[in-house]
């Protein structure tokens, strides 16, 4: 049989890349404007030409089989590599590349350097999408993430940007408040911003310190720095932050880091995107960009 007889329909891989992401015939059928009969039909047409089942039928949705698994991957890059040959022919590179992130990256790496890469990269539209939770990036939720962890995800690429550190800072108006901060042990009784925080105990330790009871301390955080931030500007109290994103105001003076003791403060941060876009021309761009202008900004600390 001539080889390319071999090939299946693009209908039907389209199908059954689309219900493989999603675990679900109706889902992929609404994305491929076509009816779930219609999905089930060119799938069980795939399944009859590789001569063997690539789902589990279930009462709620489908599951891949080991088959299904090792088809979905490449046929997930095979459709990525068309849609780029398309987007390049047509001259553009990519829709607006999304930008999933965590806010406190967003507001104090992003925020002020985004400018610079879409300078550079004038054809590629850029959306920033400020998200605690973990979007479906095989789905399209995002074209690329910022996400905390410890970069193992199904399906994913994660590149490793930092590591975060975080330490005691006040301002100026804290010392108007409330004095300066002249030794270790001032931190004993010195009124602190989130004193629940879990990392306090390992910040004290490292100083040597012993730490201070907090057993009806019930704020454990504010939900991110962009707000803990705003309380140490005001003078609140000291504030545990990651020196990696308050440069600026450090070299400014709107932050003071009265101490050279840091600590991590958790899991490191990625830039996540899926293994079968890693040729996206826009996200190769990103990737570039992002990962050089981390080394700036960890080196210069």
């Amino acid at each position: 049989m001539p080889e390319q007889l071999l090939l299946p329909p693009l209908t039907a891989v389209r199908a059954f890349e689309a219900a493989a992401r999603y675990g679900s015939f109706t889902r992929a059928a609404e994305e491929l404007g076509m009816t779930q009969a219609a999905v089930s039909y060119q799938i069980k047409q795939l399944e009859d030409r590789a001569g063997v089942p690539l789902f589990r039928r279930q009462p709620r949705g489908v599951q891949l089989t080991p088959d299904g698994a090792q088809l979905a991957a490449r046929a997930g890059e095979a459709l990525e590599i068309l849609r780029v040959a398309f987007a390049e022919l047509r001259q553009t590179t990519e829709d607006t590349l999304v930008i999933s992130v965590i806010a406190a990256f967003a507001a104090s790496v992003l925020g002020p350097r985004l400018w610079q890469f879409q300078a550079e990269n004038p054809d590629i539209a850029t959306r920033i999408d400020i998200n605690q939770k973990q979007v479906n990036l095989e789905a399209g939720e995002a074209s690329v993430a910022i996400r905390i962890g410890d970069g193992n995800w199904d399906g994913m690429r994660a590149d490793h940007l930092m590591r975060p550190e975080i330490t005691p800072m006040i301002s100026p108006a804290y010392i108007d408040r409330h004095g300066p901060l002249t030794c270790l042990e001032d931190l004993l009784t010195a009124p602190r911003v989130v004193a629940g925080h879990p990392a306090w105990d390992r910040w004290f330790k490292a100083a040597g310190l012993t730490p201070p009871c907090t057993k009806n301390q019930h704020d454990k955080t504010m939900g991110s720095q962009i707000f803990e931030v705003q309380a140490a500007k005001a003078g609140q109290g000291v504030t545990l932050l990651t020196p990696t994103y308050y440069r600026q105001e450090l070299a400014n003076g709107e932050l003071i880091q009265p101490f050279d003791i840091v600590v991590e403060s958790g899991r490191p941060v990625w830039l996540v995107y899926a293994e079968r876009r890693r040729n996206s021309p826009a996200i190769r761009a990103f990737r570039k960009w992002l990962l050089a202008e981390m080394q700036i900004l960890v080196v210069a600390g």
